[in-house]
């Protein structure tokens, strides 16, 4: 609980002064108090109120709040209290509230909570203010807030302790409000567009629907190893096979890999799927929902992210290897052309001149030429794609749950969409051939066993429910979280997860590492 000597003294201190408040009669942790109203909503019918009109109503409320600044002097004193976001302020007289009341005041600190009954009036200063009658004691905090003019500004620090975070840095609190709007918003888009909202299994035997490193843990009663999901794309479509024509979930999905501005290894995620669709009726819906969402958050298509006005209502489209042309280096030599991409050697002359031209790029010996293609995509086109972009057209060796396109069989109907130099969706025409799927699943084993622990595992199940009959089907993932940190311009994906992945603190580290004693071993 203690982080210094000081934070223990002054825990010691505060357990004196609740001793002191239960002497005076209060619950030292009351269960329950009644208020006529929360602060957003008393400010909102009354921020807009003269004095005079509050003067002769004199509206008599009863609220609750954290106590975020306390001025008091001699037998009168005012205080900010904080609730729901907002805060009003109260003002404590001896002779309103009584003796032994004022002394509970007096005894109160910042962080305690608090409940208050009066009447509503202004001050000189025009501030709204509630004249306070009775007081009643809620809760002691009994650590201290953050520094009065500094606030809580350690950034691993507001991630670790975000209880912190949320009622110091108001702008913190807002973040987390408008997620939940985005989340409501994206339920009403597609609960009028006739899809189903379903739930689909968080532990699965095979780590199947997307290509990444799985979190594995183990069932004791059935005595089987589990992983946790990396996406519920192959149960979703099993829907689509039961009659489910249009389902969506918002998921949570967990991929053992690294930790950065972009990736947590724990995300939430939209997936959805309707039958009867190919990956253009897609494109077009993402369109309409990365709009719809905006304009429901909040209330217009532009939004600042890094230093950028983000415009959503305008959207570029360009296959993959067009977008590698158009933003390909002038010191790399001329664009690329399509038949720049016919075949191995063709690809590896790119990527040869591309290093030249100073672009990094990890290769793997003996990949596949199309998994070269997308690395040098990413290598030369992906951070330029700052405005909402569409990216189509996939090699098929990145993409095996994708439907091959008719006319270029390396190739899929598959796209990506971009904003602020990173990917937020992700979709496909649907592979509903079975013996095309289980053969693509072959070759991702031959991956896997060559060494690429991303390659898709094998899914005999999800074969067989192909074969009773997949519709022409599209779906598409997009990450809740990256979509939510371009309307809010937060700069990192820990910015809009309430409690991110974090290396355990030194102090924790310490006491994990400390031996146990024989007690605790015998437990």
């Amino acid at each position: 609980m203690f982080e210094s000597e000081f934070e223990r003294s002054l825990f010691a201190l505060r357990q004196e002064k609740l001793q002191q408040i239960a002497t005076l009669g209060h619950s030292a942790y009351p269960n329950h108090y009644r208020t006529t109203h929360d602060v957003p909503v008393l400010r909102a019918l009354y921020d807009g109120s003269t004095s005079e009109q509050l003067e002769s109503e004199r509206p008599q409320v009863s609220i609750a709040g954290r106590i975020m600044a306390i001025r008091a002097q001699g037998k009168a004193g005012f205080t900010q209290l904080q609730q729901g976001g907002q805060r009003l302020q109260i003002y404590v007289r001896l002779d309103a509230v009584g003796e032994q009341a004022f002394q509970l005041y007096k005894l109160l600190d910042l962080g305690d909570h608090i409940g208050v009954t009066g009447y509503l009036f202004r001050t000189r200063t025009g501030e709204l203010t509630v004249h306070v009658d009775t007081i009643t004691f809620l809760t002691k905090s009994m650590l201290a807030l953050p520094e009065k003019y500094h606030g809580l500004e350690d950034v691993e620090l507001r991630y670790r302790q975000r209880y912190l975070d949320l009622f110091i840095n108001a702008d913190v609190r807002a973040v987390f409000v408008k997620r939940a709007q985005v989340l409501r918003a994206i339920r009403r888009f597609f609960d009028e567009r006739g899809y189903l909202e379903v739930e689909t299994p968080m532990m699965q035997s095979i780590a199947g629907g997307a290509m990444a490193r799985p979190f594995t843990t183990h069932h004791n009663a059935l005595d089987i190893p589990l992983f946790l999901r990396i996406a519920p794309e192959l149960y979703l479509k099993r829907l689509v096979v039961g009659g489910l024509d249009r389902v969506y979930e918002i998921n949570r999905n967990f991929r053992n890999e690294g930790v950065s501005t972009q990736h947590n290894p724990e995300f939430t995620m939209l997936e959805f799927y309707q039958a009867y669709s190919n990956y253009y009726d897609l494109m077009d819906l993402t369109e309409e929902l990365v709009k719809f969402v905006a304009l429901e958050v909040n209330g217009t298509l532009t939004s600042e992210f890094n230093g950028t006005t983000i415009d959503l209502s305008q959207w570029k489209r360009y296959s993959m290897r067009e977008a590698i042309a158009a933003f390909w280096p002038t010191a790399a030599g001329a664009a690329p052309r399509l038949e720049d991409f016919a075949d191995a050697t063709c690809v590896h002359n790119l990527v040869d001149r591309a290093r030249a031209a100073g672009i990094h790029m990890a290769l793997q010996a003996g990949e596949p030429v199309g998994k070269t293609i997308a690395t040098l995509f990413e290598a030369v086109a992906e951070e330029h794609l700052i405005q909402p972009t569409i990216i189509y057209d996939f090699p098929l060796a990145v993409s095996p749950l994708s439907k091959v396109k008719p006319d270029e069989p390396d190739w899929v109907e598959r796209f990506e969409f971009y904003i602020g130099g990173f990917e937020l969706g992700n979709a496909f025409s649907e592979l509903n051939d079975p013996v095309d799927q289980e053969r693509r699943f072959t070759q991702q084993l031959a991956e896997r066993q060559r060494g690429d622990e991303e390659a898709h595992q094998p899914d005999e199940d999800y074969v067989r429910a192909l074969a009773y009959g997949l519709p022409p089907t599209a779906g598409e993932g997009v990450g809740i979280d990256r979509l939510t940190m371009v309307l809010t311009g937060a700069r990192s994906i820990r910015d809009v997860i309430l409690f991110p992945l974090m290396r355990p603190s030194r102090q924790v580290s310490e006491k994990a590492a400390a031996p146990s004693s024989d007690k605790e071993n015998g437990r």
